[in-house]
């Protein structure tokens, strides 16, 4: 007898996080707001209140990032998702050719999900003729494995 059920294992799963650097730069905040409670309360207080400040903004900009995933045959990137079936050969890019199409190459009726501090792109033409976008532009650290897994959700 034949498995007549559907793959819905993840083929491909990727939190779009924000950079070291960034998240540096927003827990910075709690010893800015530790520095205001000191004048309030105590020292002690103080530093409980900024560095709860800071752990809650950090889980904060960790948390509200977008997931790009290839599940069960369908390209899912942040809240907007396509069914594999409508996509065409997708193209990685890094470097030169990823700056070309995050900037000057990117489609004016295109879906993007483009975020700062990540190199690699992944452009995908939309093959659905009642469909008013014609690509797909994905920020990726992977995208040669972005590629695959939209590839592999294809067949």
């Amino acid at each position: 007898m034949q498995n007549t059920v559907p793959d819905t294992r993840p083929r491909y799963r990727e939190r779009l996080s924000p950079s070291l650097w960034l998240l540096v730069t927003v827990a910075l905040a709690g010893p800015m707001v530790s520095l205001i409670f000191v004048r309030i309360g105590s020292t002690t207080f103080a530093l409980i209140v900024g560095a709860a400040v800071s752990a809650l903004l950090v889980l904060g900009a960790i948390s509200v990032t977008p997931v790009v995933r290839v599940e069960g045959g369908v390209l899912h990137a942040g809240r907007a998702h396509i069914d594999a079936r409508h996509l065409g050969e997708p193209l990685a890019l890094t470097g030169e050719d990823a700056r070309q199409a995050r900037g000057p190459g990117l489609p004016a009726r295109g879906w993007h999900l483009i975020r700062g501090g990540i190199d690699g792109v992944v452009v995908v033409p939309n093959t659905d003729a009642d469909d008013p976008v014609d690509t797909w532009t994905i920020s990726t650290r992977t995208p040669d494995r972005l590629a695959a897994a939209i590839r592999a959700a294809r067949a």
